[in-house]
């Protein structure tokens, strides 16, 4: 590439030397002559040379390679084909040849693309470009030399997956918030190894301004990030409270849902054939007809409504239901469960959730993710009061093993007195 055909790219009276975005690129040409060398081209030419070049460079105890040794590690390939990659690499100043050994050597250019290469081959998965950039953030403070433009892209990572996730949350779709949940643990371990490195950054005097406030800022999108755990949690809790229970099946418009999403498009058309059908088609229509049914349906069942002003007859509450009454008693069983624990002392969950059946026990276990939740409701009910209720969650790692003869384990959290309230 030179400046002078370069600047066919740029506006009239511009050189390349006066634009600073393109500095760094123009010091960076030895290695970007490397990747247009090995990239250019159709696709199984490209998979041919950096298989090629990835061979030559794994073998670290003997780093030179003589034209022998070249025919005999790739007699897989054909020997044209072979000799047109090791000409291309030789001529673009990837693959050095050493005259007096008669041997050949990987340029240093080469082996930094091949590393690069490497890290990425080796990262793969829905955190894939996170783990990378932290990577590179990474190995940039332990080495000393933090990129500015590597913390950005970090940042502007983080900023997306935060969007994402709140779009999750404000959706009301369990499917996706929990979709969304498990992606943010997949991802929360770069952002949990990342944390350390920022904060190292942030302790570094030897950083210039920029990179400490890119560091601020990515602590404070990591910060936020932690933040979404515990809404995700009181999100769902808030939601299954909102479950419809069919009948006495022990299924759920959940569980529905999620079976529906299964299904292919002609199985949920195998599912309405016979359940709709089309309406009656008329064998005519006259405009006399058609003149008469308008004028009562646009005129005088108005006049109808208009003219009925009295008040509807009273009619006895509807009784609640049996299932949404038990729940409520359950729920003021767990708050006197909870009350009756000694102020000011530790206790573990089980002293409170383990009840006779699994399913009063799933249901307490619920009603815990609501201690604290900043957005209890209006109304004074057992929930409004679990909110408010001077305890908090810690620990949660491990398992305990109950004497139950339907549960096996249990969370081994413990509710701590929380004296803010």
């Amino acid at each position: 590439m030179r400046d002078d055909t370069l600047a066919d790219f740029l506006a009239p009276g511009l050189f390349p030397a006066d634009l600073p975005a393109l500095s760094d690129l123009l010091g960076a040409r030895q290695v970007i002559d490397a990747l247009i060398t090995l990239f250019r081209g159709g696709e199984d030419e490209v998979l041919v040379r950096l298989l090629v070049l990835r061979e030559i460079g794994a073998r670290a105890g003997a780093p030179r390679w003589t034209p022998q040794d070249l025919q005999q590690r790739f007699a897989y390939l054909n020997p044209t084909k072979l000799d047109t990659v090791l000409k291309r690499l030789r001529e673009n100043g990837l693959l050095l040849w050493h005259a007096d050994s008669g041997d050949y050597q990987l340029a240093e250019h080469a082996r930094r693309v091949l590393a690069a290469l490497a890290t990425l081959v080796q990262l793969d998965g829905d955190d894939a470009e996170l783990g990378y950039l932290a990577g590179q953030v990474a190995a940039g403070q332990a080495m000393g030399e933090v990129s500015g433009e590597a913390l950005t892209h970090l940042l502007a990572r983080l900023n997306e997956l935060h969007a994402e996730f709140e779009e999750a949350l404000e959706s009301q779709s369990e499917f996706r918030i929990r979709a969304a949940q498990g992606r943010l643990e997949a991802v929360w371990r770069w952002v949990a190894r990342g944390t350390e490195v920022v904060r190292a950054i942030i302790r570094d005097d030897t950083q210039d301004l920029s990179t400490l406030a890119a560091a601020q800022q990515v602590a404070y999108a990591q910060a936020r990030m932690l933040h979404l755990a515990g809404t995700f949690q009181r999100r769902l809790a808030q939601l299954a409270v909102q479950r419809v229970h069919l009948g006495q099946s022990g299924l759920t418009s959940t569980d529905i849902a999620g079976w529906l999403r299964t299904q292919s498009a002609p199985a949920l058309a195998g599912l309405l054939d016979g359940v709709l059908s089309p309406p009656p088609l008329a064998a005519f229509l006259s405009t006399p007809e058609l003149a008469d049914v308008a004028e009562y349906e646009l005129i005088a069942r108005e006049r109808v409504v208009a003219a009925t002003t009295g008040l509807p007859p009273s009619r006895a509450t509807d009784d609640a239901e049996p299932q949404a009454a038990e729940r409520q008693q359950e729920a003021d069983a767990f708050l006197e469960a909870l009350d009756a624990l000694p102020p000011g002392r530790m206790a573990p969950i089980a002293g409170i959730v383990l009840a006779d059946s699994y399913a009063e026990t799933a249901y307490r276990m619920s009603l815990l993710a609501l201690l604290g939740d900043p957005e209890p409701g209006d109304d004074a009910g057992a929930l409004s009061r679990l909110a408010t209720a001077p305890w908090a969650l810690a620990g949660g790692e491990g398992l305990t093993h109950p004497d139950h003869p339907e549960i096996a384990s249990l969370s081994d959290a413990q509710l701590i007195p929380f004296t803010d309230r």
